[in-house]
C-alpha cells in the first residue's frame, strides 16, 4: 500500500455505493481525494467523514454529463493538491428494458452518463498526466457487456465501449498514463434504486440481497491495480460474487 500514500485521487460519483466505498479506502491508505457527484449534501458529509478519521478529503459538485464539471474535478485536485494521480470515472446508470421497448430516454441517459461522461473524464484528466508524464485512469465498467444478456442491450452496449475505448486508449499510450478496466458484478449498492422498469427492479434487488458483495471489494481492486510500480499496468479485472452466474 506504499504506493497509494501522498497519491491525489479524484472519483465521480463519490457520493454513495462503490465511490463512496473507494474514497474511504483510498483516504484510509494516505491518498487525498477529491470527490465529485451531484449530490453536494452526501459528497460534504463523506468529507467530513474522512477527515473525522484522520485522512484528506475535498469535493466539488459533478454531474458527468457536463464536460465543464469534470474540468473543475481535476482542476480543484490540481488547485489544492498540485496534482493528479489518477482519476476514478465511476458515476455510471442502468436503465433495463427490451430494445423494442424504445426507451429511448432511458438509452441516452446511459450512453451520457456511461459512455460520454468516462470521455469527459479521461478527457479532463489527460492533459494534467501528460504535462506530468505520469497518471493512471481507473474506469469501474460492468460484468455486463462480458455476458450478453436480454433487458441489457444498451446499458451493455455503453459498458463494452469503454472496454473497446480502454484498450485503444492502452496500445495508444507511450505507457506514462495507464488505464485499468474493473467489472464488478452484484455489488450492495443503491444502482437499482433509479431502474424505471419496475420488474427488472425487482430482479436485480432481489439479486442484490441474495449474492451482492460489499463495494469495499471494488475499492480493494482499484487500489490493487493503484499500488503496482510505475512500469507495471492491471489491464481488466472483473470483480462478481463468487455465486453469480
Amino acid at each position: 500500500m506504499q504506493n497509494i500514500k501522498g497519491k491525489v485521487v479524484a472519483i465521480t460519483g463519490a457520493s454513495s455505493g462503490m465511490g463512496k466505498a473507494i474514497a474511504i479506502a483510498l483516504a484510509k491508505n494516505g491518498a487525498m481525494v477529491v470527490l465529485g457527484a451531484r449530490r453536494t449534501a452526501y459528497l460534504q458529509q463523506l468529507v467530513e467523514e474522512i477527515k473525522g478519521t484522520g485522512g484528506d478529503a475535498t469535493c466539488t459538485q459533478v454531474d458527468v454529463k457536463n464536460k465543464a464539471d469534470l474540468v473543475r474535478l481535476v482542476n480543484t485536485a490540481v488547485e489544492q493538491y498540485g496534482k493528479l494521480d489518477v482519476i476514478v470515472n465511476n458515476a455510471g446508470v442502468s436503465q433495463l428494458s427490451r430494445i423494442d421497448e424504445l426507451d429511448i430516454d432511458g438509452w441516452e441517459e446511459m450512453i451520457d452518463v456511461n459512455l460520454k461522461g468516462v470521455l469527459y473524464g479521461m478527457a479532463a484528466a489527460i492533459p494534467v498526466f501528460k504535462e506530468q508524464q505520469s497518471g493512471h485512469i481507473v474506469n469501474i465498467i460492468s460484468t455486463s457487456g462480458i455476458k450478453i444478456t436480454p433487458m441489457q442491450g444498451v446499458y451493455a452496449g455503453t459498458k463494452n465501449a469503454i472496454r473497446t475505448i480502454g484498450e485503444a486508449f492502452r496500445q495508444e499510450s507511450d505507457g506514462n498514463i495507464r488505464i485499468t478496466g474493473i467489472s464488478p458484478g452484484f455489488v450492495k449498492t443503491d444502482f437499482a434504486d433509479n431502474i424505471k422498469n419496475e420488474e427488472m427492479k425487482t430482479a436485480i434487488q432481489k439479486g442484490m440481497e441474495q449474492i451482492a458483495i460489499n463495494p469495499i471489494a471494488i475499492a480493494n481492486a482499484v487500489i490493487y491495480a493503484m499500488s503496482q510500480p510505475g512500469d507495471v499496468e492491471v489491464g481488466d479485472i472483473v470483480i462478481r460474487p463468487s455465486k453469480q452466474n
